[in-house]
């Protein structure tokens, strides 16, 4: 009779940071290439430059790894990455705000004919979905450090107000203030923008 194969399963997240706490980097390791397309997808949503999202990476595993200690196992390891992921996200965009504004110049052909179609019939102006996503950077670009969090996390990812509560760190209501001023700062930066093309 064939003695079973034996089945060699992948070590979970806990398992991993137990044995990076007893000393074991290469766990710490496993867990980065584990989490590193994640992580990756979430930098690229607040920087522009490869160099800088490759910063933001480092800095997300630098952080993870001196504060592995603090993780209590009391909620999934991936929240807790996450929240620390998005918090340093956010510490980037407050230490390298931009707010340059965009010139209609510097929009694409594609991007000044999203925004004829937008202004002459809105209900259309889903055909070319790839100008409008850049448009959309290059507002986002110009907002304020927590606007541009809450757009991306909100309209971007998709994520309800409880867990940008979570994400963030900041309350309910406060997420629901900052969406409101965020949504109302995202107008301002469209309406400039129309402005200096139409008037």
């Amino acid at each position: 009779m064939d003695m079973p194969d034996c089945v060699w399963m992948e070590p979970s997240d806990t398992e991993l940071i137990a044995a990076t706490l007893k000393g074991d980097a290469a766990s710490f390791e496993v867990l980065v290439k584990r989490y590193q397309p994640r992580i990756f997808a979430t930098a690229r949503r607040y920087a522009r430059r490869e160099d800088e999202v490759e910063d933001i990476v480092q800095e997300i595993f630098i952080k993870a790894f001196r504060k592995l200690a603090s993780y209590r196992m009391e909620a999934p390891f991936e929240h807790w990455f996450m929240r620390l992921a998005v918090r340093t996200c956010y510490d980037f965009l407050r230490s390298h705000q931009r707010n340059r504004e965009t010139a209609f110049t510097d929009m694409t052909v594609n991007e000044t004919d999203w925004l004829d179609q937008f202004v002459a019939e809105p209900s259309t102006s889903r055909e070319n979905a790839a100008a409008a996503r850049e448009l959309v950077k290059k507002i986002l670009d110009q907002l304020s450090p927590s606007a541009r969090l809450i757009i991306t996390l909100l309209e971007i990812e998709e994520r309800s107000v409880k867990e940008i509560a979570t994400l963030t760190g900041w309350s309910v209501p406060l997420v629901k203030v900052r969406a409101f001023r965020a949504r109302a700062e995202m107008r301002k930066c469209l309406e400039r923008i129309i402005r200096a093309k139409y008037l």
